[in-house]
């Protein structure tokens, strides 16, 4: 298949273009930067110049493919709206392009808005109470888009996905304890947090794009929930500082916006995400991945400080 992946050079994008390539599909990859070209060139992709906003290009790039992995996203936490509506028009121009046609449409959302306090299910529609409640209405959409002749579906990743080269949630939560000499949890620490790694969720990408019915949430979950008191002893541990609970209202001065995500009870299963498509996760989990070691090395700039 000749597939059209946005946000193809990210964490994620960069390890389903690579399960894309190495299964024989044919990747194409929005760039908005010569660097973004360079690396999709050299990654073994064509490159398709364009952004997030550019809907003519997102329409043009869709309709010219067999199919189309949409990771892309501004993960901008001061202004969660804006990049929602963003996000909501660049996949209204991506379902305009392949609508009647059968082709699939694969959309990264996530597990975090979905349930809260319980093990959430693909078959949970979305939490209005949660901070990620946002991303379930666009994920409403693109489901919708099955009504229209799309094979739409949207693969839910947990808050964290984590491997070498992660810039996300946990490198966050390791630079705040070695800033603040201590490694925090939120009370009691026992709410959960599930986890998959990057490449065990490329290749749920794949095979969504490959085998997923029209209309199909599907669950990228390794660990269906750490707790994160052992998330914060295994950073402190290697850190060595202490892990330390601190009282929930001071969750926003400790940890900033993480601290609405860190402090939140989000377990999730992929059970029938894997009986439906045959995934199976074969990557170390989180707290495995994190006792290697390489989440604790310094870049040399950051060590010369």
């Amino acid at each position: 298949m000749r597939v059209f992946v946005t946000g193809a050079t990210g964490f994620i994008g960069s390890a389903i273009v690579a399960e894309l390539t190495h299964a024989g599909h044919q990747v194409v990859g929005l760039a908005r930067s010569d660097a973004s070209a360079a690396a999709l060139a050299a990654a073994g992709a064509a490159v398709h110049r364009g952004a997030l906003d550019d809907l003519e290009g997102l329409r043009h790039g869709a309709a010219a493919a067999d199919g189309v992995i949409h990771t892309a996203y501004i993960h901008d936490f001061t202004d969660m709206a804006a990049a929602a509506a963003t996000d909501r028009r660049a996949l209204e121009a991506l379902g305009a392009a392949l609508a009647g046609s059968g082709r699939p449409l694969v959309f990264a959302s996530g597990t975090a808005g979905v349930a809260q306090g319980r093990l959430a299910t693909e078959q949970d529609s979305g939490d209005p109470t949660s901070p990620a409640a946002h991303r379930m209405a666009t994920e409403r959409l693109v489901l919708g888009l099955a009504a229209h002749g799309v094979r739409a579906s949207a693969v839910r990743l947990p808050p964290t996905v984590h491997g070498r080269g992660d810039h996300g949630f946990v490198p966050r939560l390791i630079a705040i304890a070695r800033e603040r000499g201590v490694s925090a949890y939120i009370g009691d620490g026992a709410n959960r947090w599930p986890a998959v790694h990057r490449l065990d969720a490329a290749r749920l990408f794949r095979l969504a794009l490959e085998q997923a019915p029209a209309g199909t949430p599907l669950h990228a979950i390794g660990d269906e929930g750490i707790p994160v008191r052992a998330i914060a002893e295994v950073i402190g541990r290697h850190l060595d500082v202490p892990p330390v609970a601190i009282a929930p209202q001071d969750a926003g001065t400790h940890f900033g916006f993480l601290g609405a995500f860190f402090g939140a009870d989000i377990p999730a299963s992929s059970v029938q995400t894997r009986v439906r498509l045959g995934w199976q996760p074969t990557q170390p989990g989180l707290i495995d991945d994190l006792e290697q070691g390489h989440y604790f090395e310094l870049q040399p700039s950051a060590a010369a400080r």
